[in-house]
C-alpha cells in the first residue's frame, strides 16, 4: 500500500479532512481577531485625543513661551487700548503739571522775597535796632504794622498753586513705571519724588508758621512787644524753611527740565 493510499484511509479515522473548512468555523476563530482590532482602534483614538488635549493644556504659543533660563520679566497687565489711554492722559496732565509747577516756583520765589523784606524790617538788628524802629523799613513804614498783605497773598497764592500741582502729580498715571530702572531719566524721577517730600513738608510748615507770625496780638497770641525774642526765633525758622522749600522746588523743577 502506497503512502497516498494510507493517507486517504487514515483521514476518516483520525478526523482529518482534505475538504475546505466551512465558514462557520472561520467565523468562530475570527472573533478574537475582530475584538483585537477593535481594541487597537480604541487605543489609537485615545492616543489621538490625549495628544489633542495635551496640546490644548500643556503647550504654549511662541508669544507665551517662557525662557528656560534667566529672570522672568513681568509685563504690565494692561490692554493695548488701556495702555494708550493712560499714555495720552499722562501726556496731557504733564503739560498742565509743568505749567503749574513753574507758576508755583515763581510765586514761591516772590513770597520768599516778600518774607525776607518783612523779616528785615521787623527783626534784623534786634528789638530796639530794627529798620522799623529806626525808620528805615523797606517799602515804607506801613510794613511795620498790621497784616503783611503782599507777603500773605503771594504765600497763599504759592500754596494754592503748589497743592494744585501736587494733585495733578498724584492723578497722573504711570503705565511705563518711569521710576524703575537705572537710566538717567528713572534716577531723575526718583530724585524728583524724594524732593517732593521736602518741599511738601516745607510748604505746610510755612503756611502754619506764617499764620502764627502774621496774627500776633490777636486772640491772646504772641505779642511783638512782650514776646519779641520768641517771634524773632520763629521768624528766622520761617525764613530758613522758606529758602529750603524754594531750593527744593528749584531742584525738582531743574532736573525735569
Amino acid at each position: 500500500m502506497g503512502p497516498l493510499t494510507a493517507l486517504l484511509l487514515a483521514t476518516p479515522i483520525f478526523g482529518l479532512s482534505l475538504t475546505p473548512p466551512k465558514l462557520e468555523a472561520l467565523s468562530i476563530n475570527a472573533a478574537p481577531i475582530a475584538q483585537l482590532e477593535s481594541e487597537l482602534s480604541d487605543d489609537a483614538e485615545l492616543d489621538e485625543d490625549g495628544e489633542a488635549s495635551g496640546d490644548a493644556e500643556g503647550t504654549v504659543g511662541e508669544d507665551d513661551e517662557e525662557p528656560a533660563k534667566g529672570p522672568r520679566v513681568t509685563e504690565p497687565k494692561l490692554s493695548k487700548d488701556e495702555y494708550k489711554r493712560q499714555v495720552r492722559k499722562r501726556a496731557k496732565l504733564a503739560k498742565i503739571h509743568r505749567t503749574l509747577g513753574i507758576t508755583t516756583w515763581a510765586l514761591t520765589g516772590v513770597a520768599v522775597i516778600a518774607g525776607t523784606i518783612q523779616w528785615r524790617n521787623l527783626y534784623a538788628g534786634g528789638e530796639g535796632d530794627n529798620p522799623c524802629v529806626t525808620g528805615n523799613a523797606w517799602l515804607g513804614q506801613g510794613q511795620c504794622s498790621g497784616t503783611p498783605w503782599f507777603h500773605a497773598l503771594t504765600g497763599f497764592g504759592a500754596g494754592a498753586a503748589y497743592f494744585s500741582t501736587l494733585s495733578l502729580a498724584i492723578a497722573m498715571p504711570d503705565p511705563d513705571h518711569a521710576a524703575v530702572g537705572d537710566s538717567p531719566y528713572a534716577k531723575n524721577i526718583r530724585t524728583h519724588k524724594i524732593l517732593r517730600w521736602v518741599h511738601l513738608t516745607g510748604m505746610v510748615a510755612q503756611m502754619v508758621m506764617g499764620i502764627v507770625l502774621a496774627n500776633d496780638n490777636i486772640n491772646g497770641g504772641l505779642n511783638r512787644a512782650e514776646d519779641y525774642k520768641t517771634l524773632r526765633a520763629l521768624s528766622i525758622a520761617h525764613l530758613g524753611i522758606g529758602y529750603v522749600t524754594f531750593g527744593a522746588l528749584s531742584w525738582a523743577g531743574a532736573i525735569m527740565l
